[in-house]
């Protein structure tokens, strides 16, 4: 798997991911740990790049780069990633591209964290914040 990261997003990421990190291409819809969306009009059409320090086992899927980022996706967003990946900066949001046209106009980029709140009170904030993107 491949993906172009333009001129412009590569300046945006500059600022946001240090120099060595881990970055993962996930979803961003509830169906992974690094996720707090929930809803099922936000399956497959959000996504993130997670910045962390080490490697994860589940993101174990190279995603070459232009910029040499070690970045990885894992087996369920392949599913949602098409030929012709690109990522570009445009009106203060990244966007997520393939030849299909856009999967993701306002990607983000986050650290990754470990969750600390109980399931039960995550679960009532993914279906909370759920709600409000559908």
């Amino acid at each position: 798997m491949k993906i172009n990261i333009k001129q412009a997003a590569a300046t945006y990421l500059a600022t946001k991911i240090p120099v060595g990190k881990n970055v993962f291409l996930a979803l961003d819809d509830g169906s992974n740990k690094f996720s707090k969306l929930g809803g099922s009009c936000s399956i497959g059409n959000k996504f993130q790049l997670v910045v962390a320090d080490q490697a994860d086992a589940e993101y174990n899927i190279e995603v070459d780069n232009n910029l040499g980022l070690t970045l990885t996706t894992a087996q369920p967003e392949t599913t949602f990633l098409g030929n012709g990946l690109a990522l570009d900066y445009n009106n203060a949001m990244l966007k997520l591209t393939d030849d299909s046209g856009i999967l993701d106009g306002a990607v983000t980029v986050a650290p990754a964290t470990v969750p600390t709140q109980d399931q039960k009170a995550l679960k009532a904030e993914m279906t909370e914040l759920g709600g409000k993107i559908c």
